[in-house]
């Protein structure tokens, strides 16, 4: 297996992807955020007293999309076309799971994006949420699928 980020003699390297043509490309990324009952309740209920956490999360994790290039070495600075971020609740575990999607059309992919952002808006819940409890669970998070360019689609089997 080669390792694209490292040139013939090992050294790291940035991929050229100027010859590559632009495709339409698409990625999902999930995880989740193990809150406890009491936090569950007052997230579902808009009574942090920091604010709506699932909307500030979300903004922040499309922020964080955005910049994902300054935070990963070696990661292009690409053109996003959409990044959205969904939230859903498990009453029996008291967890909030984030579903992230980012679209380009480039040269390269966009996993790395969605991946940043669902990390990112499962961190600002545990930030805005901190002063009630500190032993939140952030876990699982994962590609989900991508799809476009040279290496094709991929499907998470589960």
């Amino acid at each position: 297996m080669n390792f694209t980020h490292l040139d013939e003699n090992g050294n790291i390297n940035m991929v050229d992807v100027g010859n590559k043509p632009p495709t339409k490309r698409e990625a999902v990324a999930s995880g989740e955020i193990c809150v406890g009952e009491e936090i569950f309740t007052k997230i579902k209920t808009n009574q942090i007293a920091k604010g709506n956490v699932l909307e500030c999360a979300k903004i922040a994790g499309i922020m964080a999309a955005k910049k994902t290039h300054e935070l990963i070495p070696l990661c292009h600075q690409i053109c996003l076309d959409k990044v959205d971020i969904s939230f859903s609740f498990d009453e029996k575990t008291h967890t909030i799971k984030a579903q992230s999607l980012a679209r380009t059309n480039g040269q390269t992919g966009v996993e790395m994006e969605a991946l940043i952002a669902v990390s990112v808006a499962l961190t600002t819940v545990y930030d805005m949420c901190k002063a009630l409890s500190k032993s939140m669970i952030i876990s699982d998070i994962k590609l989900l699928s991508k799809s476009g360019g040279k290496s094709g689609d991929y499907v998470r089997q589960i």
